[in-house]
């Protein structure tokens, strides 16, 4: 018998049972130390911990209900810790190597004119954006169908929310280290904005 704990990690609630918890507060606690000098500390801390509770979830079925301490390795695992990446990744990491990762089509709000759709395909299909913007306006002028599928591709494909979806939709690993890289470049951009 092993007792069990109730945590709230990433706005979900979870049954944990006490060896899980040790290994997963020990974990958020080297991850927070390691992103403890970053201005977005506690934004990439949110995201790490959003995606975890996904992959929590993921885990569980109506038979079971406390998360283990294999599932917590597991979960750790996928997410890596920031020491490791910061070892491995670097300037010199290959392009194949990056873009390899299984994807994910959503729209991008961060490069959209209207609903996103051709930044969102710019981003799954590594082009940029304007080839889908000039391939949408010969569809609408040329065939009369751009606009009807456009209207239909914004209203079927997610938008990227979540710092995990927009890595899933440059096929790029959902881990500690592109998550902490991915908040920073968000808050660069934001910062560079409100400077102009």
């Amino acid at each position: 018998m092993k007792k069990t704990i109730t945590i709230n990690l990433g706005g979900m609630v979870f049954n944990i049972d006490d060896d899980a918890y040790t290994l997963l507060r020990d974990y958020l606690q080297a991850v927070g130390k390691h992103y403890a000098r970053e201005e977005t500390s506690s934004e990439i801390l949110e995201d790490i911990e959003a995606r975890m509770a996904e992959l929590f979830r993921e885990r569980m079925t109506g038979a079971k209900q406390v998360i283990t301490r294999t599932d917590t390795e597991e979960v750790v695992s996928i997410m890596g810790y920031p020491e490791d990446f910061a070892a491995e990744e670097g300037p010199d990491e290959s392009y194949y190597h990056r873009r390899s990762r299984s994807r994910r089509i959503y729209r991008d709000p961060d490069n959209s004119v209207l609903g996103g759709v051709c930044g969102g395909m710019g981003a799954y299909f590594n082009l940029d954006p304007l080839i889908f913007r000039i391939l949408f306006l010969i569809l609408f002028f040329g065939a009369g169908t751009g606009l009807i599928l456009y209207i239909i591709l914004w209203i079927v494909v997610p938008e990227a929310k979540t710092t995990a979806q927009k890595l899933e939709m440059r096929g790029e690993s959902v881990n500690v280290s592109n998550i902490g890289r991915k908040v920073k470049e968000e808050f660069n951009h934001v910062r560079e904005k409100m400077n102009l």
